[in-house]
């Protein structure tokens, strides 16, 4: 069974399907013995990664270098790499070529924000066998066309507009949708519309999936999170534990231990004492 037809299947199935964010090498090498379901490598890496207050200052080329390091990781996972920022707006064959810069990083699938504009795009990748997965309600990189990272479909026609989008995404053919940031009836009436699944992120319990942010979850941003954001561990603070352990064995002469020493050579006459 192909991937795409799996992640239909697990909807049909009630399977709650989980994606997480990865962007190296070693958080996807972890990730590839959980019982997670699939990978995003997202935009939003230019903000947990780089630093940067929004998602904008990311570009294809940092996507795919992302997606690199973690197809090495975890290359038994389902891996979606987003298009970020401008990279499906500068005319088809452009955005095309972006797309084919990311499937030959390693991505099994790529993302794409919003759906005006983009129906030739999404219609002509899904034909040529490039799985598709759309993204509608709060789309971050239309941010400032929206008013900022706000909640979305809080008015009858913004939830009618939203449905309709969805009930699009899967003519266009795409196999999966990210719905974010809007109240959970909206989430409840998109799964209800569409056979294909819809994987939440801040969109309430009733869709058929979440995601998270990697470093969300694990407690690594502390500068800001997301009222959708349940933390499972205080990374941050066992981190900075960890560093300052390390800084007091130095100081203290604890750390290397004669356990932590090369030895000697058996030839060397000299030891040292």
């Amino acid at each position: 069974m192909s991937i795409v037809k799996n992640f239909k299947k697990l909807k049909t199935d009630g399977h709650k399907i989980t994606v997480v964010t990865s962007y190296d090498y070693w958080s996807a090498r972890i990730l590839s013995e959980t019982n997670v379901d699939g990978i995003l490598i997202g935009d939003c890496s230019s903000m947990v990664m780089h630093g940067n207050d929004t998602t904008l200052n990311c570009d294809v080329d940092i996507i795919a270098l992302h997606t690199r390091a973690v197809v090495k990781g975890a290359n038994n996972k389902f891996i979606i790499a987003a298009l970020p920022f401008m990279a499906n707006r500068k005319g088809f064959e452009k955005a095309m070529d972006n797309v084919e810069t990311l499937m030959k990083a390693g991505a099994k699938a790529v993302k794409i924000e919003g759906v005006d504009g983009n129906e030739r795009l999404i219609a002509h990748l899904s034909e040529s066998g490039i799985p598709v997965v759309g993204h509608i309600g709060l789309t971050p990189s239309h941010h400032h066309y929206v008013g900022g990272f706000k909640v979305q479909g809080k008015t009858q026609e913004a939830e009618e507009k939203i449905v309709a989008d969805a009930i699009k995404l899967q003519e266009l053919g795409c196999f999966s949708v990210v719905l974010e940031a809007v109240p959970p009836h909206v989430g409840a009436a998109v799964r209800d519309v569409i056979d294909i699944p819809v994987i939440g992120v801040g969109a309430g319990p009733h869709v058929d999936g979440q995601a998270l942010v990697l470093q969300d979850m694990l407690g690594m941003c502390v500068d800001f999170k997301p009222k959708f954001v349940r933390t499972y561990m205080y990374g941050a603070d066992l981190m900075r534990e960890a560093v300052n352990q390390f800084v007091q064995d130095v100081a203290e002469q604890a750390f290397p231990s004669q356990n932590e020493c090369y030895a000697p050579g058996k030839t060397q006459l000299r030891k040292v004492a």
